[in-house]
């Protein structure tokens, strides 16, 4: 961190890292500049997102079809408006990984970071089971998805940290690479210690509550330790940190093809010729989230990183919206969640359908769908602007008092 062949002196700390100069406003909470780069792909991650949400509201097939179906069951409109938000949550938690990386490496002491990612990680989970359930079913359900997955897995990297940093790499990439060999693991039969393996390795319901665990939460860990183990490419100058990141985007998605292609360990699911190029196209893609396989991040992963260098270089009002939600990703995402619920079930009503209908809508969507609620897809992208216009103006009110203000319980939003 000091020049290269000089030590730094003896009274002096470490301080924050160089980076790239930033716009107005873009400073962190400890003064550093930030990676216009890294916030712009939190903001693009946080925009399909909230795609991903309204489809799931206002799609008139959401609770009924796989919207990953092939052939003749199959949508491909519909296929790649889900597919594309496959780069959401293998984003959102690397670059929470890459954003703990850079605190520690802008000066934050080890001891307090430990204390902060084990304070926000507990916060986040507390956020999942209740402001999170809520605004997604309007009613109680424990649904764990990205927000508890981030949570937890803040909670292990809180002790992590401690380690150097290229072991949590390896330990990432280990997580990452071979957590699909311990799929034939069956929670029920590990008695006691089922659950706890439920809400750790496996896709299901929960065996010691109501609810489902949609993002248990090891794998999406490794995905956060590769983040942090990759932090320093971040740091680099501006030339020498794109071209690397596309050397590492490159190598994904090359890998991606290669495992793929040998259709063997990689994915749980093998691709399969189907009735035409583009079914099979498809097919080849469709890599499993739940849990995430190897296949799936490191096309997600790899295509994420490539979009990097675009981003940077992007048309700046466009930039600016990006920036905007990336530097606000907690508060905007719990906000779209309510917003798009609320819109669905003010837009139902209008349509004649009771308010009701939309309570409770994970555990008993049919009440809204014998009333006849849906769109097709042209609906569904409608609402999804909309919902992107109605959130702005609150995502640039948060940031401009995280601009202005360095009050600590900001950090937990």
């Amino acid at each position: 961190m000091g020049c290269r062949g000089r030590r730094a002196p003896k009274a002096a700390h470490h301080p924050p890292l160089a980076t790239p100069a930033p716009a107005a406003g873009g400073v962190t909470r400890s003064g550093a500049a930030r990676l216009e780069g890294v916030d712009a792909l939190r903001g693009l991650v946080i925009v399909l997102m909230v795609l991903d949400h309204v489809r799931d509201f206002f799609h008139r097939t959401a609770f009924t079809a796989d919207p990953l179906a092939l052939g003749e069951a199959g949508d491909p409109a519909l296929f790649l408006t889900r597919w594309i938000t496959h780069l959401c949550a293998p984003s959102f938690v690397f670059l929470a990984g890459v954003s703990v990386w850079l605190q520690q490496a802008n000066g934050k002491p080890r001891a307090e970071l430990s204390r902060f990612l084990l304070t926000r990680g507990l916060w986040l989970i507390v956020l999942e089971l209740t402001l999170v359930t809520v605004g997604f079913n309007f009613g109680w359900f424990a649904f764990l998805q990205v927000i508890w997955a981030i949570g937890a897995a803040m909670v292990a990297l809180a002790a992590l940290v401690w380690l150097p940093r290229r072991i949590v790499l390896a330990l990432g990439v280990l997580i990452v690479v071979g957590h699909q060999a311990l799929a034939p693991v069956d929670p029920p039969h590990l008695g006691a210690a089922g659950p706890v393996w439920r809400l750790a390795m496996e896709f299901g319901p929960t065996l010691s509550m109501p609810g489902f665990v949609a993002y248990p939460f090891v794998p999406w860990l490794g995905i956060m330790l590769v983040g942090y183990g990759l932090g320093g490419l971040f740091t680099l100058p501006a030339a020498a940190r794109t071209r690397t990141v596309l050397l590492l985007a490159g190598g994904m998605i090359a890998a991606f093809g290669l495992l793929r292609a040998l259709n063997g360990y990689g994915d749980p699911q093998p691709w399969s010729a189907q009735g035409d190029g583009l079914w099979t196209a498809l097919s080849f893609l469709n890599v499993g989230k739940y849990p995430p396989s190897l296949d799936y991040v490191l096309v997600t992963l790899g295509l994420s990183l490539a979009l990097l260098p675009v981003l940077e270089r992007l048309w700046r009002p466009a930039l600016e919206v990006l920036l905007t939600f990336g530097r606000t990703p907690l508060f905007t995402y719990l906000l779209h969640i309510w917003l798009a619920h609320l819109l669905a079930m003010t837009v139902g009503v209008m349509m004649g359908i009771p308010a009701s209908a939309f309570f409770d809508m994970l555990g008993d969507p049919s009440r809204a769908l014998s009333a006849g609620w849906g769109f097709g897809l042209p609906g569904v992208y409608g609402f999804w602007l909309l919902t992107l216009v109605l959130l702005w103006p609150a995502a640039r009110w948060f940031e401009g008092v995280k601009r202005r203000r360095r009050d600590w319980w900001l950090g937990y939003l």
